[in-house]
């Protein structure tokens, strides 16, 4: 895997980050969305120093992540369940059906 040093710009500073040349791209964004976060808390003059208003915005992005994966994870198992429920619907509706019975008795028969 061949690695790039891509210059990343934040808070008028550059920095030379070393990653997979396929990776080049999200670096940049990633670069500019912490910017974006450094610039605005910073711009808010309620945090001083520098640390400071990186360790904010990394609370700050790593909240987002944190809220995201744990929505995708409970969206996913609401999902899982509903398409559960939706089956053993489909089940009940054809196991009822006496047409849907019998040709499934015979799909399982029949040799392929």
């Amino acid at each position: 895997m061949e690695k790039k040093n891509v210059p990343v710009s934040i808070l008028d500073k550059v920095f030379h980050i070393g990653c997979p040349i396929e990776e080049e791209t999200d670096l940049i964004e990633a670069g500019k969305y912490l910017d974006a976060e450094m610039r605005a808390i910073r711009s808010s003059g309620r945090v001083l120093g520098i640390e400071r208003v990186a360790i904010m915005a990394a609370l700050n992005v790593t909240h987002e992540l944190l809220k995201y994966k744990y929505g995708k994870d409970d969206y996913i198992g609401n999902l899982s369940s509903r398409l559960k429920e939706l089956q053993d619907k489909i089940d009940g509706v054809l196991g009822n059906d006496p047409v849907f019975v019998e040709a499934a008795s015979v799909e399982e028969h029949e040799p392929f």
